[in-house]
Protein backbone atom coordinates (compact mmCIF):
# COMPACT_ATOMS: atom_id res chain seq x y z
CA UNK A 1 0.00 0.00 0.00
CA UNK A 2 1.13 3.58 -0.77
CA UNK A 3 2.43 5.46 1.99
CA UNK A 4 1.14 9.00 2.82
CA UNK A 5 2.92 12.07 2.14
CA UNK A 6 1.65 14.57 5.23
CA UNK A 7 -0.85 16.48 4.48
CA UNK A 8 1.12 19.53 5.63
CA UNK A 9 4.15 18.76 3.39
CA UNK A 10 1.71 18.22 0.16
CA UNK A 11 0.01 21.33 0.87
CA UNK A 12 2.65 23.79 1.37
CA UNK A 13 3.00 24.64 -2.29
CA UNK A 14 -0.02 25.73 -2.83
CA UNK A 15 0.33 29.47 -1.44
CA UNK A 16 3.27 29.55 -3.73
CA UNK A 17 1.07 28.87 -6.57
CA UNK A 18 -1.80 31.14 -5.52
CA UNK A 19 0.79 34.62 -4.91
CA UNK A 20 2.22 33.64 -8.40
CA UNK A 21 5.57 32.42 -7.68
CA UNK A 22 5.25 28.56 -8.07
CA UNK A 23 7.11 28.69 -11.05
CA UNK A 24 10.12 28.65 -9.15
CA UNK A 25 9.18 25.29 -8.63
CA UNK A 26 10.37 24.37 -12.12
CA UNK A 27 7.74 22.99 -14.54
CA UNK A 28 7.71 19.36 -13.24
CA UNK A 29 5.36 20.35 -10.42
CA UNK A 30 2.10 21.95 -10.96
CA UNK A 31 -1.02 22.90 -9.34
CA UNK A 32 -4.67 21.88 -9.83
CA UNK A 33 -7.72 23.64 -9.06
CA UNK A 34 -10.60 21.11 -9.25
CA UNK A 35 -14.39 20.78 -8.14
CA UNK A 36 -15.02 19.00 -4.94
CA UNK A 37 -17.52 15.94 -5.78
CA UNK A 38 -20.25 16.53 -2.74
CA UNK A 39 -19.51 20.51 -1.92
CA UNK A 40 -18.78 22.15 -5.77
CA UNK A 41 -16.33 23.70 -4.00
CA UNK A 42 -12.86 24.43 -5.76
CA UNK A 43 -9.98 22.28 -4.11
CA UNK A 44 -6.36 22.68 -4.46
CA UNK A 45 -3.54 20.03 -5.12
CA UNK A 46 0.03 20.33 -6.77
CA UNK A 47 1.24 17.00 -8.66
CA UNK A 48 3.89 16.56 -10.26
CA UNK A 49 4.08 16.46 -14.31
CA UNK A 50 5.20 12.95 -15.35
CA UNK A 51 4.98 13.36 -19.21
CA UNK A 52 4.12 16.63 -21.60
CA UNK A 53 3.06 17.07 -24.92
CA UNK A 54 2.01 19.96 -26.30
CA UNK A 55 -1.08 21.89 -24.70
CA UNK A 56 -0.76 18.32 -22.83
CA UNK A 57 0.09 16.99 -19.26
CA UNK A 58 0.36 13.67 -17.64
CA UNK A 59 -0.28 13.27 -13.83
CA UNK A 60 -0.29 10.30 -11.80
CA UNK A 61 -2.22 9.29 -9.44
CA UNK A 62 0.19 8.45 -6.68
CA UNK A 63 -2.10 6.96 -4.15
CA UNK A 64 -4.52 5.13 -6.59
CA UNK A 65 -8.12 5.82 -7.79
CA UNK A 66 -9.50 6.48 -3.97
CA UNK A 67 -7.04 9.49 -4.23
CA UNK A 68 -9.92 12.45 -3.33
CA UNK A 69 -8.59 14.40 -6.38
CA UNK A 70 -8.80 11.68 -9.22
CA UNK A 71 -12.22 10.65 -7.88
CA UNK A 72 -13.28 14.50 -8.39
CA UNK A 73 -11.90 14.68 -11.56
CA UNK A 74 -13.94 11.34 -12.52
CA UNK A 75 -16.72 13.43 -11.46
CA UNK A 76 -15.91 16.98 -13.10
CA UNK A 77 -13.19 16.50 -15.30
CA UNK A 78 -12.85 20.82 -16.11
CA UNK A 79 -10.11 22.10 -14.18
CA UNK A 80 -7.57 24.83 -14.04
CA UNK A 81 -3.52 24.36 -14.22
CA UNK A 82 -0.78 26.26 -12.23
CA UNK A 83 2.67 25.18 -14.56
CA UNK A 84 5.53 27.22 -14.97
CA UNK A 85 4.40 30.81 -16.25
CA UNK A 86 0.79 29.64 -17.35
CA UNK A 87 -1.30 30.43 -14.36
CA UNK A 88 -4.95 29.21 -14.17
CA UNK A 89 -5.06 27.79 -17.65
CA UNK A 90 -8.69 25.85 -18.05
CA UNK A 91 -7.90 22.23 -19.02
CA UNK A 92 -10.44 18.63 -19.57
CA UNK A 93 -9.24 16.02 -17.59
CA UNK A 94 -9.28 11.86 -19.01
CA UNK A 95 -8.31 8.57 -17.38
CA UNK A 96 -5.99 7.12 -19.76
CA UNK A 97 -6.30 3.37 -20.82
CA UNK A 98 -4.29 0.59 -19.19
CA UNK A 99 -2.24 -0.04 -21.91
CA UNK A 100 -1.20 3.66 -22.46
CA UNK A 101 -0.76 4.40 -18.67
CA UNK A 102 1.62 1.41 -18.75
CA UNK A 103 3.43 2.81 -21.95
CA UNK A 104 3.44 6.44 -20.49
CA UNK A 105 5.08 4.95 -16.65
CA UNK A 106 7.35 3.37 -18.30
CA UNK A 107 8.83 5.91 -20.31
CA UNK A 108 8.54 8.01 -17.11
CA UNK A 109 10.73 5.77 -15.88
CA UNK A 110 13.46 5.28 -17.86
CA UNK A 111 13.39 9.42 -18.84
CA UNK A 112 13.45 9.94 -15.22
CA UNK A 113 14.98 7.36 -13.32
CA UNK A 114 15.82 9.13 -10.02
CA UNK A 115 12.82 10.91 -9.89
CA UNK A 116 10.79 7.77 -10.38
CA UNK A 117 13.04 5.89 -8.11
CA UNK A 118 12.19 8.73 -4.70
CA UNK A 119 8.52 8.47 -6.46
CA UNK A 120 8.28 4.53 -6.22
CA UNK A 121 10.14 5.43 -2.57
CA UNK A 122 7.54 7.58 -1.09
CA UNK A 123 4.39 6.04 -2.04
CA UNK A 124 6.17 2.41 -1.32
CA UNK A 125 5.93 1.30 -4.97
CA UNK A 126 8.29 -0.93 -6.09
CA UNK A 127 7.62 -1.12 -9.45
CA UNK A 128 8.46 2.79 -10.08
CA UNK A 129 12.26 1.70 -8.29
CA UNK A 130 13.11 -1.43 -10.10
CA UNK A 131 14.08 -1.97 -13.91
CA UNK A 132 11.75 -5.18 -14.72
CA UNK A 133 8.62 -4.41 -16.72
CA UNK A 134 6.02 -3.04 -14.95
CA UNK A 135 2.94 -5.53 -13.94
CA UNK A 136 -0.46 -5.73 -16.18
CA UNK A 137 -2.11 -4.28 -13.21
CA UNK A 138 -0.55 -0.59 -12.55
CA UNK A 139 -3.19 1.17 -14.35
CA UNK A 140 -5.48 0.09 -11.84
CA UNK A 141 -2.99 0.94 -8.89
CA UNK A 142 -1.41 4.28 -10.53
CA UNK A 143 -3.98 5.64 -13.04
CA UNK A 144 -2.69 8.12 -15.20
CA UNK A 145 -4.42 11.22 -16.09
CA UNK A 146 -4.68 12.97 -19.24
CA UNK A 147 -5.24 17.08 -19.19
CA UNK A 148 -5.80 18.95 -22.44
CA UNK A 149 -5.78 22.53 -22.19
CA UNK A 150 -8.48 24.57 -23.67
CA UNK A 151 -8.40 26.54 -26.90
CA UNK A 152 -7.91 29.95 -26.62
Amino acid sequence: MARRIPRWLARAPIPLYRHGIGRLLTRRLMMLEHRGRRSGLPRYVVLEVVDREPGVLFLVSGHGPRSHWFRNLQADPRVRVWNGPDRGIPARATVLPGEETRQRLERYRQRSRRAAAALGRALDIPELRGTGPLPADVAQRLPLVRLVFADG
